[in-house]
């Protein structure tokens, strides 16, 4: 099937994916990030399907024999895809350990634009903190705004324990993080061609 030695762990660091990029063309990178953040940078040859299109169509994705690495910008959307992934069936399936974040910080090779478009978790943080400043200035009229920044918080609390994000699913699927990258079927086309 491939030359490279597969991780016996689903989770793999940059310099494993490194190894395999060179020794497995077989190998896919999947990159669940939104086409925004995908189109700002993102790991040469790596195909871009955001994990709200990969819900869509997980059963076809699970079908690809090529072994996969799933990337995201911190690893936590990765690991959603992962577990949506292996819950159909999907084998040879490995998540990379920080995402892009890591792989940047050890130096992988990146294709990158000129695109001023946010990461999604500096979004998050940007919509949060502002709805949250906005809730404690207005309770300075009307006290009972203090509760929007208290809601803040606890969907921020919620979103840590249970490593999910509403806020980040919402702003996802907003036009400045889309983008025409993913033709899931282009995609799915690529995917299966053998190496």
């Amino acid at each position: 099937m491939t030359n490279a030695t597969l991780p016996a762990t689903d989770t793999i660091d940059a310099r494993q994916l490194r190894e395999l990029m060179r020794e497995d063309p077989a190998l896919r990178i999947l990159d669940v990030r939104t086409g925004g953040e995908f189109d700002s940078v993102h790991i040469p040859g790596a195909y871009n399907v955001p994990l709200d299109t990969l819900a869509e169509h997980v059963a076809d994705l699970a079908d690809v024999d090529h072994p996969v690495v799933l990337v995201c910008k911190s690893g936590a959307r990765a690991g959603q895809a992962h577990s949506k992934l292996t819950g159909a069936g999907k084998q040879h399936l490995h998540l990379l350990d920080g995402g892009m974040d890591a792989w940047e910080s050890t130096g992988g090779d990146v294709v990158r634009s000129n695109s001023t478009k946010w990461a999604m978790d500096r979004q998050v943080r940007f919509v949060a903190g502002s709805i949250s400043l906005v809730g404690i200035l207005v309770s300075i009229f009307v006290p009972k705004a203090k509760w929007l920044a208290g809601g803040v918080a606890a969907g921020l609390t919620f979103s840590a324990v249970t490593n999910t994000c509403a806020m980040g699913n919402a702003l996802a699927k907003l036009p400045y993080n889309k983008s025409n990258n993913c033709d899931i079927d282009g995609v799915l086309d690529q995917l299966r061609k053998a190496a």
